[in-house]
């Protein structure tokens, strides 16, 4: 339960005010992939060329922000969003899982065999943009999605806010990193990363997501 009542029954929306919420709902997901499809290619290829499986497992979140916006964007588009929602919210968990898991192999592997990354200037500047844009999508698509009555929205919605999260954990590893050669910090985000990825995947599939 939650205690401010946020998981109570949203009141009626009215038809005209629901087509509006529905068009937001649909154009925040446009700007969600739009922005995460940039920062996967970014993410992902600085954390290639640095082997840092912090940046490659941010990247990775990405993508699978990306698989998120494009389940709610599938559940919009039918004439029932409703009826998609289940599905919509299995897709949203099985992504956190696969993230969790290939990053807590890659996270052990690289600690383990004491691979030190490189720095990476590109990753600190997408770290550090990551923090300005996600906070700002991730409440307008929480509020639409509260309004609706739709967890898949506000689930998305969670998803975009972890990115701010993970932004800053990430942002704080490769400083470290850069500045001091603590080359441990990297695999430490990367297992944080994991392991926030988990609980998101284990709240999504039951769809605990406040609506």
């Amino acid at each position: 339960m939650c205690a401010d009542g946020c998981c109570a029954p949203p009141p009626a929306v009215a038809p005209d005010r629901r087509a509006v919420l529905v068009r937001r709902v649909r154009l925040l997901v446009v700007a969600t992939i739009t922005y995460n499809v940039v920062e996967a290619v970014i993410a992902l290829t600085a954390g290639t060329v640095a082997s840092s499986g912090a940046l490659i497992g941010f990247g990775l979140d990405s993508v699978i922000e990306v698989a998120s916006a494009l389940a709610v964007a599938w559940q919009f588009s039918g004439r029932d969003p409703e009826a998609r929602e289940r599905r919509a919210l299995r897709v949203i968990a099985g992504s956190f899982f696969a993230l969790a898991i290939y990053v807590t192999v890659e996270a052990v592997r690289t600690f383990f065999a004491a691979a030190a990354p490189e720095s990476s200037r590109v990753g600190i500047v997408l770290a550090a943009v990551s923090l300005v844009v996600m906070p700002a999508l991730s409440a307008a698509q929480r509020r639409a999605g509260r309004e609706l009555g739709s967890a898949s929205a506000v689930a998305d919605s969670r998803q975009t806010l972890l990115c701010t999260y993970l932004s800053g954990v990430l942002l704080a590893g490769l400083l470290l990193n850069a500045l001091l050669g603590w080359w441990w910090a990297d695999p430490v985000v990367a297992l944080a990363i994991a392991g926030v990825a988990a609980k998101e995947g284990r709240t999504a599939w039951r769809g605990e997501h406040c609506c």
